[in-house]
């Protein structure tokens, strides 16, 4: 029987990827482990593992296609003693379209769907994406994972997969999950899924042309990165409460103690500022650990460590690597960590546990002589910190003298479903402490 290959999941938040490169070719024998295609998702470009063993007889998506859905098919194995001319396979256009048929409910339970709501609610769950008024629908064609081994046995017992819960690795329904369900399992009601994704308020498809003539700009297509940050980030502001809160800092006993270390640091090794912050944060989060949070509809779940996520420019968005632990690591180990973070996300190549897992973020433009900005939230993470430029201000000091001092401005971001107004000036008032009197962090 023959084994279909579908565009793997390679993180949770991924929806479709492009079929960089295949390194096998129709006929070729593989085993379990074998390295078999290049993806690129939205934020990296990684390889897929055979999980089966077999011939390629099919290459269904030509490498270099773009937009292949997770789930699609994307080439068959033939299983040993089997004649692979004869293996048939979708088309490479047809594969998607077949995976988002296979996500709707079924005809006999739609029945049963509509006597328990209104015909309505069921339109307003797949909106045109220009109709904002309407509520999208949980992308079930994304979120949905299972096993091809779990949608056979669901078809056969008549179980719907939206209903279940999986088991498997991030979330993935397997064959226990499908058998441990009863035949004819109902799917949640797509009403109450509706508010979870805010797809339809995003922009409109197309300009109107009566406010803009199509010569009058250039339409450039969005690329995975840009979709997922524009999907996550509205997702940000519609749902999570912000407020922010600001201060100002004063630079110059830290700008002194960086000379300082770098000085005495071995050969390669340069603290940046960035890196000292980022030291700072870590530790703030260790002291205020009700700051150190995030928000889930069972409870609030309080961090052990604060995993720094950094904000990284590359080419048609930003991404996030993270610092583990950083509360327990050195500056030079943060400095090194960092660059070597940097350099890999700007290429694409971080793997997903690079950057997935941080409890806080930071996010630093000072570099472009911003003075001052907020942030949107990442979530799940409950605060993100707004660096801005530091420069030369008159300030009060402790003796009633105006004076000059290097100052910066930071914007603490926060989830007040998560964290109080008072729970997050007391973080800022600890970070403000180390990176005032960066001599603390040593201790």
């Amino acid at each position: 029987m023959s084994i279909n290959i579908t565009m793997p999941a390679l993180s949770p938040t991924m929806e479709e990827g492009t079929l960089a490169k295949w390194l096998v070719k129709e006929g070729d024998s593989v085993k379990s482990g074998d390295i078999i295609a290049e993806i690129e998702t939205d934020k990296a470009t990684m390889e897929v593992e055979a999980v089966d063993e077999g011939k390629v007889a099919k290459i269904v998506v030509p490498e270099g296609t773009e937009g292949v859905k997770v789930n699609a098919v994307i080439a068959v194995l033939a299983e040993d003693g089997e004649d692979a001319s004869s293996v048939k396979a979708p088309s490479a256009d047809a594969a998607p379209k077949k995976e988002e048929k296979k996500e709707e409910t079924p005809k006999a339970e739609e029945k049963k769907a509509e006597e328990k709501k209104p015909e309505p609610k069921k339109e307003e769950a797949r909106p045109e994406p220009a109709k904002a008024a309407a509520p999208a629908k949980t992308d079930d064609g994304v979120r949905l994972k299972a096993s091809p081994l779990a949608k056979r046995i669901a078809a056969n017992k008549g179980i719907d997969l939206k209903a279940l819960k999986g088991s498997g690795p991030h979330g993935r329904i397997i064959k226990r999950d499908v058998e441990a369900a009863k035949p004819g399992a109902q799917a949640a009601s797509a009403g109450a899924a509706a508010p979870a994704s805010p797809d339809g308020l995003i922009l409109p498809q197309i300009l109107d042309d009566r406010v803009y003539a199509p010569d009058t700009y250039e339409l450039k297509p969005l690329d995975g990165m840009r979709k997922t940050v524009a999907k996550r980030l509205t997702q940000s502001f519609m749902q999570v409460p912000h407020f922010p809160l600001n201060v100002d800092i004063t630079l110059d006993n830290l700008l002194t103690s960086r000379t300082a270390i770098n000085n005495a640091a071995r050969e390669g090794v340069k603290v940046s500022v960035n890196d000292l912050l980022i030291k700072a944060a870590a530790l703030a989060l260790i002291d205020e650990p009700d700051c150190n949070a995030s928000y889930t509809d069972k409870g609030i779940a309080y961090h052990k460590h604060a995993n720094i996520s950094v904000a990284v420019a590359v080419e048609g968005g930003l991404i996030t690597p993270v610092i583990f632990k950083a509360e327990q690591k050195g500056l030079a180990e943060i400095s090194e960590e960092m660059k070597d973070l940097a350099t890999r996300a700007r290429e694409r190549k971080l793997k997903p546990q690079e950057y997935m897992g941080g409890t806080f973020s930071i996010s630093n433009l000072g570099m472009f002589g911003i003075k001052s900005f907020a942030s949107i939230i990442n979530p799940p993470e409950g605060m993100i910190l707004s660096v801005g430029a530091g420069e030369k201000r008159p300030v009060v000091d402790e003796k009633g003298n105006v004076v000059v001092r290097t100052v910066m401005s930071v914007t603490l971001t926060c989830d007040h479903r998560v964290i109080g107004g008072a729970e997050g000036a007391k973080w800022l008032a600890a970070f403000k402490r180390y990176v005032e009197t960066p001599e603390a962090m040593l201790l």
